[in-house]
């Protein structure tokens, strides 16, 4: 009998520690047909998203929502770098993050890649000050104390504008700060500057009264990128849902260069900020999608040695490994 007992123990704790394995692989295998086909229907895909690129909302205004084959459960972030965080962990599997977001997570050898990368122009990506600031040129800003979000695309175009400006990072005084926080540091004086991207730039315009010192034209490459976790891209189900999410991402671009009013409506709607601080992002830049060809992968590269050479990082990284290129099909060639 105690033999007995002790043989049906070990069983038991060898099935649930077989279970334990294989929970991760539960989705799966359930959503993978014998033939190898997927069943998207029972694939949940879980989705990051920003202000700064609108995910939700611009899959909503171009009606691509309305019947995907998957179910999706949205997590909403300030900024790229907590984004990335909750993607390198698996609780999400994909989001819309800038330039400088990847550089911060490769730097700390997290488990994400590149997956896809569009342009929407360089306009909205800027250091800004109070509209009756002495400061009149990037020059000016030595000393200065600026707010910018840590690792986020306004962290390296600050740091681009400095050193083109001849200004060591560590001749200014950074406040690492959300852009709430930030916005309300400029307001009140705490910081004379603050370096952001739309559409918070464009609030601050127009309801801080801001006025731009320089815009990222002539310092950024403009990329925007979006990002999966290496948890999801090794699941074949997940896998197959992100690829046609990737097509629906695509055709809505198209839509929204064409439709630029009835985005900023729908925009505007589901971020709560003002319509006329919205049309202002979307006037600023058409979207344009592209393959990440050598020419991107080699521009963003640029923006990660940026950031080691000025010991923003703990570590050089080699961008191509935090890239997959199995997407590029979807886009054209830039």
């Amino acid at each position: 009998m105690k033999a007995r007992r002790l043989l049906l123990a070990t069983t038991l704790a060898l099935v649930v520690a077989v279970g334990t394995a294989c929970g991760s692989d539960t989705a799966e295998d359930a959503a993978v047909r014998p033939d190898g086909t997927v069943d998207l229907s029972q694939v949940t895909l879980h989705l990051g998203d920003q202000k700064g690129t609108g995910l939700q909302a611009l899959l909503t205004a171009a009606g691509e929502l309305d019947k995907t084959p998957y179910k999706i459960e949205w997590s909403q972030y300030t900024a790229g770098p907590p984004m990335l965080e909750a993607i390198n962990s698996g609780a999400v599997d994909f989001g819309g993050v800038g330039n400088a977001p990847p550089v911060f997570a490769a730097a700390a050898k997290s488990a994400i890649k590149i997956v896809s990368a569009y342009q929407s122009g360089k306009d909205g990506q800027a250091v800004v000050v109070p509209k009756d600031s002495p400061l009149r040129t990037p020059e000016d800003l030595r000393g200065k104390k600026i707010a910018v979000t840590k690792g986020s695309s306004a962290h390296h175009h600050l740091l681009t504008v400095l050193t083109k400006a001849g200004i060591k990072w560590d001749q200014i005084e950074p406040q690492f700060l959300q852009p709430a926080d930030a916005l309300a540091a400029l307001t009140t004086g705490r910081v004379d500057a603050w370096a952001i991207w739309d559409p918070y730039t464009a609030q601050a315009q127009q309801q801080a009264n801001a006025r731009i010192l320089v815009d990222g034209n002539g310092y950024i490459p403009g990329d925007v990128f979006y990002v999966a976790g290496d948890k999801a891209l090794n699941n074949k189900a997940t896998t197959a849902a992100l690829r046609d999410l990737l097509a629906r991402i695509g055709r809505t671009h198209t839509w929204v260069n064409d439709h630029p009013e009835q985005w900023a409506k729908t925009y505007a709607e589901l971020t709560g900020l003002p319509y006329d601080v919205i049309l202002t992002v979307v006037k600023r830049g058409r979207y344009l999608d592209h393959q990440l060809n050598a020419a991107t992968i080699a521009a963003e590269q640029g923006v990660a040695d940026a950031f080691s050479d000025a010991g923003l990082i703990p570590r050089k990284v080699n961008i191509a490994d935090y890239t997959d290129t199995r997407f590029n099909d979807l886009f054209p060639a830039s």
